[in-house]
């Protein structure tokens, strides 16, 4: 980063946010946390794993990632070990959402076999990766899901594990009146629900994600990194091309200021990932380059 970026980030931060003292920012010490400790969804890598766990994994922990955020839970033993084997921690994964969304019973006894694997693997965090369509066709579905929600967030609290929601666009996408199912969700989820942003989704479904993170300090466990090619427009609850996914510092999002912002509003865990790419490696090195360089 140049002279002259690092002291328009100073000033720009400075004067839209007031994350704390001046001289904390004018440091640039903001987000360090997330760089020495970075992590990598790994769906961004959902190819090459399965042709090569430990090749793809010792990739990942050669290009310098710290941990990983594992999918598909609790389908992933292959996943956690590989990771472990190659000295990469395991925080966190997304898993198969329906035991919490739509349990089959008041027990919660699918997550509960979930967290049971969780509690096994280590991990401290499970987040609920995406919605059905039948699951957000109306607001009120979007409260029955957050209804169902705290209940399992209650019980994997009690078991150590923080439970969190992974937004996409179309949480942001208005009903009739302008409210959004995200809407609901900041106004129904209990205080032991929380919410992993994907910051490019946030700005894709219109939003500023470093205004969103500030505005949720406190209720957000983890972000996702990555960034969106120039020219898309915004909001977008369609479908996107393939090429609007780019690597970190390749399109319009600015990622030193929502490091800074996360760090102030106690994020836990940072992980790049990239939805689509020609060339996943190769992305997921040039991501984690940027951000060293920041």
């Amino acid at each position: 980063m140049t002279f002259d970026r690092r002291h328009f980030l100073r000033t720009t931060l400075a004067s839209a946010f007031t994350f704390g003292p001046l001289s904390q920012l004018l440091a640039l010490q903001g987000g360090a946390a997330y760089r020495e400790n970075i992590g990598i969804q790994l769906y961004t890598l959902r190819n090459e794993l399965k042709k090569d766990v430990p090749g793809t994994l010792k990739i990942v922990a050669e290009a310098g990632y710290k941990q990983v955020e594992l999918y598909g839970f609790p389908n992933a033993d292959a996943l956690v070990s590989g990771a472990k084997d190659h000295g990469l921690k395991v925080n966190s994964s997304h898993f198969e959402w329906d035991s919490a969304v739509n349990p089959k019973d008041d027990s919660f006894s699918e997550f509960q076999k979930v967290m049971e694997k969780a509690k096994e693997a280590g991990l401290t965090h499970l987040v609920v990766p995406y919605l059905a369509d039948a699951n957000r066709k109306t607001l009120d579905d979007y409260k029955k899901t957050a209804a169902n929600l705290n209940k399992a967030a209650e019980k994997a609290k009690a078991a150590g594990i923080q439970l969190s929601y992974h937004n996409h666009a179309f949480e942001f996408k208005p009903f009739d009146g302008g409210k959004t199912g995200f809407d609901v969700f900041v106004e129904e989820f209990s205080q032991d629900m929380q919410f992993e942003l994907d910051l490019f989704w946030v700005k894709v479904g219109g939003k500023e994600p470093a205004e969103l993170i500030h505005q949720l300090s406190g209720r957000v466990s983890q972000v996702h990194l990555k960034d969106l090619k120039a020219g898309i427009d915004v909001p977008n609850f369609g479908s996107l091309p393939a090429d609007a996914f780019k690597e970190l510092g390749n399109g319009i999002i600015a990622t030193e200021p929502l490091l800074l912002a996360a760090e102030k509003a106690g994020v836990k865990h940072a992980h790049v990932e990239q939805d689509q790419s020609p060339d996943a490696l190769a992305s997921i090195k040039q991501s984690i380059a940027y951000l060293k360089s920041l």
